[in-house]
């Protein structure tokens, strides 16, 4: 294979061009539907109505962004994740609570950036419900009431489920298909939020921050390019976890020398016989 088919980005994994096509990253909308500033990357292939996406940008995209990502986990910074759409929700899933990270797989609900405050005391609510639960202190109330207050919980459970340990403004948002998340992407820019996301021909790339330009409709695409974020988030937790060793092993050295020129100093202190 020709070494210009493959690129890498900082955790060294590389990107193939063949891998890529291979899983459907290139597919477009129908040309219709081609969004002005979506121009430069997508291609007309003979007589389709379908923009096909120059997958020389894609992979450029990409390593931009896995980078960006990257980034983010060394500061051990928090990456809210968002794709509601049936080909993306578990995959979602799926990466951000094998890395305790926030997601939203069902409904993003309004003011989740934007009025935080209030997001704040409802989550506090559902953890004050589950609490009392499990503490019995439901059983005082009437049957009716408790099958009451499990209908409010489930309906707090439903909503919350992936944004329960969120305590504070998330530090990046990664979003598949800003089309579908016009809401969150617009929330996020008010906040000065960076945005990751994977954007197709009908999206205007010049809204987020780091666009990753390919099929954002596709199960196989998505899941390629999440596949590459779990790798890239498991390079950025790791080299999290040696500098931490490396800085328990330099305090402990450090300590040690400490000792060792103290007992110096008491000998020098100390007249010999």
């Amino acid at each position: 294979m020709e070494e210009s088919n493959i690129s890498t980005y900082s955790s060294g994994f590389a990107l193939n061009l063949d891998e890529l096509e291979k899983a459907g990253l290139q597919y477009g909308h129908k040309l219709n539907r081609v969004h002005p500033k979506a121009k430069y990357f997508t291609i007309r292939q003979n007589n389709s109505d379908i923009a096909f996406i120059n997958l020389e940008e894609t992979r450029k995209s990409l390593v931009s962004a896995l980078n960006a990502i990257k980034e983010k986990v060394q500061n051990q910074h928090t990456i809210l994740f968002v794709g509601t759409q049936a080909s993306a929700r578990n995959k979602i899933q799926e990466i951000a609570e094998k890395y305790n990270y926030p997601f939203i797989a069902n409904k993003w609900l309004g003011g989740i950036l934007t009025n935080f405050k209030t997001l704040s005391s409802r989550i506090t609510s559902l953890k004050e419900m589950e609490n009392q639960k499990a503490s019995g202190a439901w059983e005082q109330f009437t049957k009716k009431e408790r099958q009451l207050l499990e209908k409010k919980l489930e309906q707090l459970e439903k909503k919350f489920a992936g944004i329960r340990q969120l305590n504070k403004l998330p530090d990046m948002l990664f979003v598949i298909d800003p089309q579908l998340h016009q809401v969150a992407i617009k929330e996020a820019r008010q906040m000065h939020l960076p945005i990751v996301a994977v954007l197709d021909t009908d999206d205007d790339p010049n809204l987020v921050d780091f666009p990753i330009i390919a099929n954002d409709s596709t199960r196989s695409a998505i899941d390629y390019i999440l596949n590459k974020v779990d790798e890239v988030i498991q390079e950025g937790q790791k080299s999290v976890s040696l500098g931490k060793a490396e800085g328990v092993e330099s305090s402990n050295t450090s300590q040690e020398s400490t000792i060792l020129l103290n007992d110096e100093v008491e000998k020098m202190k100390t007249p010999s016989k």
